[in-house]
């Protein structure tokens, strides 16, 4: 859903001025390559990274601390999110995450290409720019 989304909104994000989205996941290089060549994302606006010790997602305050994920082993996750960045500065942060649902799998919108474009003030689809 998120990926593929992406994918094909990218003359939208392109409008919007949007010259790279970043995927990272608390996984290893050869396991985000891997899903990077699934997902299709060579020659697109798409990198994927892995932060497999969890730094980067230590650093954004952005570990999945719920007791649902972590009781059944996962810790040091990072919380489903996408940030709109500027230079450096986080213009926009939106976290998919609800009390019965703290991974954001079942309702992961907020986090989705559509509302990503709305909330940096684009159209979400490219036939209406």
């Amino acid at each position: 859903m998120q990926i593929p989304g992406y994918l094909e909104k990218q003359d939208a994000l392109k409008a919007a001025g949007i010259d790279e989205v970043l995927v990272y996941c608390v996984n290893d290089g050869a396991v985000m390559q891997a899903w990077a060549k699934d997902q299709g994302v060579e020659g697109s606006l798409i990198t994927f990274m892995g932060d497999p010790t969890s730094t980067v997602t230590k650093a954004l305050d952005m570990v999945l601390d719920h007791p649902g994920p972590q009781g059944v082993g996962l810790f040091d996750r990072s919380k489903r999110f996408a940030a709109y960045v500027v230079d450096g500065e986080v213009k926009a942060l939106e976290i998919a995450e609800a009390e019965n649902d703290p991974a954001g799998d079942e309702f992961p919108e907020a986090t989705c290409v559509d509302n990503m474009l709305k909330v940096i003030g684009q159209p979400a689809f490219a036939g209406e720019l």
